[in-house]
């Protein structure tokens, strides 16, 4: 077993001649094999090793044990020639060519296994595995005692393989004895196994999903800002020096909104803040200086930009010049008329551009003359500002001391309210408790209201359905009163008209046959047993009476004539066993005696 497990190329008797190099070329190249001969050198040099090969198998090399039996399958658009397969104890005949391809069912996700139909009865386990081992490493074989197999592989694509092994008819040795043949048929077969390792790939594919997108997620987060650090004595004068520095006054200004946001500000550090403020404060001169000279720079940029515009609209002008010139009768009269089209599509065009850009010129001095005029109103304004100049500057420092002492003042009246606003707290809770209450039982007695309303209005429809209600009942008795009077004037006229009718029914009732169809059964009965004067028995008359009418049955005929007993009676007929009832017919016998 060993052995037929571990098969080479050596070890396989191929069936094809090496003398017939052709059919040994067809037979490698449906295999996917570069031909060799006996010598290793290649029987056809344009080869290419990627035809007949399916996508997801990986390419076969030559010394791969025992892939000189099993190709692997072909696309449809490609004809297949199939060749007779020689095994070591038995033999592969390919199917008709000219047959539709074998059916098989979908195939299961992550399909591993193969069912394996129509194996001779004296098909070992070996023979199986020599057969299927070709088409990659076989993991269990489950033989059925009923000619069928199932085949797990290591690997999905080791199926399409053994797929293309359907519809071969297998031979055991050279015997042609039915129970060392058969036709195989392979198909896809759905196993647990294959079922929970395919689950368990998908999910490790979910899980490396998941972990890509997570790094790609951190890759594209934006970082999170520097942490802030705590504020101490030490960090606060590394802060102040930053302030007074330009290039780092963005993260010291972030820095101190934080501190102050945080709540360090005190008794202790409100000085040092005050210094850092003020430090912060002393920036807004500078920044008004950039801000100035970014406008002044952009009003030159609106300066070239006007001048160059004007060039532009020079140019415009003699344009549109030339072509209203070109359009006067002298020199329009020489021009064709695609050429006049032309120009005068050309001449419009021109004169658009034109006088869009003449609008934004002109909105570019209206602009300028609206900033003129604001200058000329605010100039006496500018004037006063100079002479209080002066003044605001002293103003400025004075206020500058005085604003230190307020907020120290600041500080020990947010304390106070603070405390305030503690005690003050425990009596609002209160106030607003009872308030919420109240609200509260006002919101119930609203509700009580509201349902009371309804249950009214209710109360008033059901009285008005009721009242109705009453009108229909007295209605109805006053029919039903009607209906009585008449059924009453009705039911004497009935009388009479049965008094007259009784005597006829009365000797109806009489008679022994009570319907038209028991007057039928007694002639056809009486006609019978006239044909049959020694009697019949109630079975064979019924026999009889049922080829007429299937409905009969003998508890029906036999109470039908125990009633006519002047028509038919019955005698005992035989000794013993032979004992027997027979009817007879004596109507005739009994009208002489009346």
């Amino acid at each position: 077993v060993d052995g037929s497990r571990n098969l080479s190329l050596d070890s396989i008797p191929m069936g094809l001649p090496m003398s017939d190099p052709t059919a040994w070329a067809t037979a490698m190249n449906n295999l996917g094999m570069a031909p060799m001969g006996m010598t290793g050198q290649p029987l056809l040099p344009d080869f290419d090793p990627a035809l007949g090969m399916m996508t997801g198998i990986p390419p076969i090399n030559p010394m791969m044990p025992g892939l000189g039996i099993v190709p692997p399958p072909i696309p449809p658009d490609m004809p297949a020639v199939k060749e007779i397969i020689h095994c070591k104890s038995c033999t592969l005949f390919p199917p008709n060519p000219h047959l539709p391809p074998p059916a098989t069912r979908e195939r299961p996700p992550g399909c591993k296994t193969v069912f394996v139909g129509g194996l001779p009865e004296n098909g070992t386990e070996q023979i199986i595995m020599e057969v299927f081992e070709q088409c990659g490493e076989v993991i269990a074989i489950r033989k059925s005692k009923k000619n069928f197999c199932h085949i797990r592989f290591a690997e999905e694509f080791m199926v399409d393989k053994a797929l293309y092994l359907s519809g071969y008819r297998i031979r055991l040795g050279s015997s042609t004895d039915k129970k060392d043949t058969g036709r195989l048929h392979v198909d896809f077969a759905q196993a647990r196994d294959d079922l929970y390792e395919w689950e368990c790939k998908q999910r490790m594919l979910a899980r490396e999903e998941r972990h890509r997108r997570r790094l790609e997620e951190e890759r594209f987060r934006p970082p999170s800002p520097p942490p802030v650090v705590h504020y101490s004595d030490h960090e606060c004068s590394i802060v102040a020096e930053k302030l007074k520095d330009d290039k780092k006054f963005s993260e010291a200004v972030q820095t101190l909104l934080t501190w102050i946001e945080r709540g360090e500000v005190n008794r202790r550090t409100a000085n040092n803040f005050y210094s850092m403020i003020q430090s912060a404060n002393s920036h807004i001169r500078r920044l008004v200086n950039e801000k100035a000279t970014h406008e002044k720079e952009m009003e030159e940029a609106k300066e070239k930009f006007k001048i160059a515009l004007s060039g532009i609209l020079v140019q415009f002008e003699q344009i549109v010049a030339v072509y209203h010139s070109a359009s006067k009768q002298k020199a329009w009269d020489h021009f064709t008329k695609a050429q006049r089209k032309n120009i005068s599509v050309w001449c419009k065009q021109a004169e658009e551009i034109r006088n869009i850009h003449n609008d934004e010129l002109m909105g570019i001095r209206r602009e300028e003359e609206m900033e003129m005029s604001d200058e000329e109103i605010e100039d006496p304004a500018e004037m006063k500002e100079t002479e209080e100049s002066a003044l605001v500057s002293q103003v400025e420092a004075l206020k500058e001391e005085n604003d230190s002492l307020r907020w120290q003042l600041d500080a020990y009246r947010n304390e106070v309210e603070l405390l305030k606003q503690e005690q003050g707290k425990a009596s609002r809770d209160e106030d607003t408790t009872k308030e919420q209450q109240l609200k509260l039982l006002q919101q119930a007695l609203q509700g009580m209201q509201q349902h009371l309303l309804k249950v009214q209005d209710e109360y008033k429809k059901r009285e008005a359905e009721l009242e109705k209600v009453r009108e229909d009942k007295l209605k109805i008795e006053t029919l039903l009163e009607n209906l009585k009077e008449q059924e009453s004037s009705t039911s004497r006229i009935c009388a009479c008209s049965q008094e007259k009718e009784c005597p006829a029914e009365k000797t109806l009732s009489n008679s022994p046959v009570k319907s038209e169809r028991e007057a039928l059964l007694v002639g056809i009965i009486s006609t019978f047993l006239h044909v049959h004067p020694f009697g019949a028995s109630i079975e064979y008359i019924c026999s009889y009476l049922q080829r007429l009418d299937s409905k009969i049955c003998t508890t029906e005929v036999e109470v039908l004539m125990t009633r006519l007993q002047h028509t038919f009676k019955q005698e005992l007929s035989g000794v013993g066993a032979s004992l027997e009832k027979r009817w007879k017919f004596c109507g005739f016998d009994e009208l002489k005696m009346t």
